[in-house]
């Protein structure tokens, strides 16, 4: 009996905090969803009517709609092949002895702390631009041309910002689950014989397996959205080289003043994005039952 009325209290208790938070998620979502069979434009805001598929079909064929989703999956990838691998071997680095350790985890978690758009900023006009960028300087004292990156590689270029970004993460979430690997399989592997690589394939990384995919997990759910890093560097361009989904969808909305072609390109979004999230929380799952 006390048990029950323990729940009971309990769920009174988060119950306003759990309605708090549908209504933060839902209103928007439901407003999303109306404005989409709307044709609303804000330079018309007072013709408004009822579309119904229209900006679906409309934002469908967008010339820069598949070349977004596949800008968008480059990204993703792209940014989770570094953070991920460069994640492992950071991670291998920190938890050896080494001078100064401390210092160093603090020293390369910094970028995770840093604004997208600041951090986009420091790259653009510090270290990749053409003129006066330390990789220009870099490439002249070498005797090369400086690179162009943002408009020879625009989309290359915002993937390494953003792995940049995102290294931190990775290397924090690997090297704590790193640290969790008992000491006495290491050494009795080492006793049978096991060189250093035989240890990383078959120790290390079946135990690190779980972490790399809640990093991957975690991180693609972010990815989906990145925004400020492109804005700010190369504004979808050059055409639409660099343009994913989320930009497509802020271009739509307050560059064409078209609300009900954006709604409906969120729309699209969050479908995909909670397909990929349904694979991904599969592959998870499957990973925590071994």
């Amino acid at each position: 009996m006390a048990t029950q009325q323990t729940r009971t209290l309990a769920r009174a208790m988060i119950a306003p905090s759990v309605g708090l938070l549908l209504i933060w998620m839902i209103v928007p979502l439901a407003m999303t969803l109306w404005f989409s069979f709307q044709n609303y434009n804000l330079l018309n805001p007072a013709n408004v009517g009822f579309t119904g598929l229209f900006n679906y079909r409309f934002f469908y064929t967008d010339p820069a709609f598949f070349q977004s989703i596949y800008n968008t999956l480059v990204l993703v990838g792209g940014v989770l092949l570094i953070t991920v691998i460069g994640g492992v071997l950071i991670a291998l680095l920190l938890d050896q002895e080494i001078w100064g350790q401390g210092l160093v985890r603090i020293m390369v978690i910094s970028p995770f702390f840093v604004m997208p758009p600041v951090a986009a900023l420091v790259w653009k006009n510090m270290i990749m631009h053409p003129g006066y960028g330390v990789l220009a300087d870099i490439n002249r004292s070498l005797g090369f041309q400086p690179v162009d990156w943002f408009a020879q590689y625009p989309l290359f270029s915002i993937i390494i910002i953003v792995a940049w970004q995102w290294l931190p993460f990775s290397t924090l979430i690997l090297l704590t689950a790193l640290q969790s690997l008992d000491g006495e399989q290491k050494e009795a592997a080492e006793m049978d014989g096991a060189g250093v690589w035989s240890r990383f394939i078959y120790l290390v990384v079946p135990h690190l397996s779980r972490a790399i995919t809640v990093v991957i997990l975690i991180q693609t759910i972010f990815l989906l959205g990145v925004y400020a890093e492109i804005l700010v560097t190369t504004n979808g361009g050059p055409g639409y080289a660099s343009t994913n989904i989320a930009f497509l969808i802020y271009r739509t909305a307050l560059l064409g003043y078209d609300v009900g072609g954006a709604s409906a390109g969120g729309i699209i979004a969050v479908i995909l994005a909670n397909i990929v999230a349904f694979f991904l929380m599969r592959a998870v799952g499957k990973n925590l039952d071994k």
